[in-house]
């Protein structure tokens, strides 16, 4: 039997893209998946496709930029499931621009949902895993955390603190809490539907013509949560083989 069949997992931005393929992937290794995102036509959809293939899933219409919407999403788990197993933090933006433009507005977006939103996600699974004396906590994080390039500052910089966090989470999570990172490269999905700086924009969209299907990532989260146990694969960086960055 599949170490992912009957696991409970929570998937943030679970709409399209990464979050999407995952929940796909995950329904038919047999997991019980909760959904979350903003839109709730797309997660209907998505719902109802895994049912009628088989799978079980609930979903929740969830901003991981609100704490609370974050906590209903667990605790639907719980009362659904009766525990969590994985928790995977996937809602991101990517609205790049050079720091000179002054988008202040997108770089706080970038914070809120990025960094804040994967700690309020943290912060609403993680008691209940001590509980439980088992968890997963895997972070989408990004090749941007691992090396800064121009017009990406404040992103790479949301980026590298989710590689940090993931990092804190394998130190204090002991025998109990495994913590994988997942930085992808060039994904195909709507990440960068966000830009808004035109050159910015048009570079970016130079460098995706490269890029892979999002079932690529799907298939390293599912390759993290399937290990026993007693093994935690801590970090994945996941490029298009010819992605020079």
């Amino acid at each position: 039997m599949s170490e992912i069949q009957g696991k409970v997992v929570i998937i943030t931005g679970a709409s399209s893209g990464l979050g999407e393929a995952t929940a796909h992937r995950l329904a038919k290794a047999g997991a019980k998946l909760v959904l979350g995102a903003r839109r709730e036509e797309r997660l209907q959809s998505l719902r109802d496709d895994i049912v009628e293939q088989g799978g079980e899933a609930i979903y929740r219409v969830t901003d991981v930029t609100d704490r609370e919407q974050v906590e209903a999403l667990a605790e639907a788990a719980k009362e659904a499931y009766g525990r969590i197993d994985v928790l995977i933090n996937n809602a991101g933006l990517m609205p790049l621009s050079p720091l000179d433009q002054l988008k202040v507005d997108e770089w706080e977006q970038m914070v809120d949902v990025n960094i804040k939103g994967v700690l309020y996600g943290v912060a609403a699974v993680l008691p209940t895993m001590r509980e439980q004396h088992a968890g997963h906590i895997i972070n989408l994080s990004s090749v941007a955390g691992h090396v800064v390039f121009p017009s990406a500052a404040v992103y790479c910089a949301t980026k590298y603190a989710v590689k940090a966090l993931s990092e804190g989470i394998r130190q204090e999570g002991g025998e109990e809490i495994r913590s994988t990172n997942i930085s992808p490269g060039a994904v195909a999905t709507e990440l960068t539907s966000t830009i808004s700086d035109e050159e910015t924009a048009k570079g970016v969209n130079e460098l995706y013509e490269m890029a892979i299907d999002a079932d690529a990532i799907a298939r390293a989260i599912v390759y993290a949560i399937e290990q026993p146990g007693d093994v935690d694969v801590n970090e994945l960086i996941i490029r298009p083989t010819k992605q020079p960055l």
